[in-house]
């Protein structure tokens, strides 16, 4: 008996097993090299990254580069943008690549991002590929949190998105060839207590990017919107209070997220596969958007009982 137990086993892993072991080994291999065939196609894009001076942005800087794009660094802090040109020229990559170029930028300011553009233009002539990176966060209940502040956030997370996209579409459309990508949030598809003034501007963003979508098909111009959830970067250090200071703290969630590059080469790999979206998230984001949309009073019970207990 223990004899044909044995023999059955070992046809078992004979007829099964092997070739199923050898199929999974062999379309690993096929799916690695049609990635890396695909993002051969970035070689000599130009690239402008908003919120490129740290964080997912810095990390978006590098995976492009390390693809031989022309990376444009965009954010408030010339300092900081400057380093990671450096950190970028002083890398040994294996392909020609071409010199970063820094540019400063403050998404609060929507009046100037023509003239933006027009400086981009100046330099590289057009953009293939529009990353909408930069933004900030809130920590704060809505009775504690001042207007100025919700409009704060929503003019830098959104209008200022909304207006750089504005002002790059029309030479993409021109050239028929382009690719808008917009960070958002797991907050953008639902919210969550205490961070009314986030959720909303990334809410915002994901309705402008699904119309976008839309409307840019006949254009032949890409659409992706990124939906992360917790990511390991300063994200809640620099967050708005209600009163509008600096929240200067490190949520636990937060330190345990996902790193800046693995979140930026999944976000790479999004737009060398015309992904529509992406969301990219630990299991219990995803959960409670699967239950915002299957069992939303269970949902709204959930978030009353943790907004209570804060």
């Amino acid at each position: 008996m223990n004899s044909l137990m044995k023999l059955q086993q070992k046809n078992w892993y004979t007829y099964i097993g092997v070739p199923f072991v050898v199929g999974v080994t062999m379309y690993g291999v096929i799916n690695h090299l049609l990635q890396k065939k695909r993002r051969s196609t970035l070689r000599g894009k130009v690239v402008l990254i908003t919120g490129a001076s740290s964080g997912i942005g810095e990390a978006l800087a590098h995976v492009f580069y390390g693809q031989g794009c022309k990376i444009i660094l965009a954010s408030r802090r010339k300092r900081e943008l400057e380093r990671v040109k450096q950190d970028l020229i002083s890398r040994k990559v294996a392909i020609q690549t071409l010199e970063p170029v820094v540019l400063e930028l403050n998404l609060a300011d929507i009046d100037n991002m023509y003239l933006f553009v027009e400086k981009v233009y100046g330099i590289c002539g057009h953009v293939d590929i529009l990353v909408n990176n930069g933004g900030v966060t809130h920590r704060g209940s809505i009775l504690n949190t001042k207007t100025d502040v919700d409009q704060k956030i929503m003019f830098i997370n959104y209008f200022g998105s909304v207006a750089l996209t504005k002002a790059v579409l029309p030479k993409m459309i021109e050239r028929k060839s382009g690719h808008v990508v917009f960070n958002s949030s797991v907050q953008g598809l639902i919210s969550i207590p205490n961070r009314s003034a986030y959720a909303a501007s990334k809410h915002a963003l994901q309705a402008f990017g699904d119309c976008l979508r839309a409307e840019m098909d006949q254009y032949g111009i890409n659409v992706t919107v990124v939906s992360p959830g917790y990511i390991k970067t300063a994200i809640s250090m620099n967050a708005f209070t209600g009163s509008g200071d600096t929240h200067g703290v490190m949520d636990a969630t937060t330190a345990k997220g996902f790193t800046p590059e693995y979140t930026a080469n999944k976000i790479l790999d999004a737009v060398v596969n015309k992904k529509n979206e992406l969301i990219l998230s630990q299991f219990l984001p995803r959960f409670a958007i699967f239950l915002r949309h299957t069992f939303p009073s269970l949902y709204f019970t959930i978030m009353a009982k943790r907004a209570n207990e804060t």
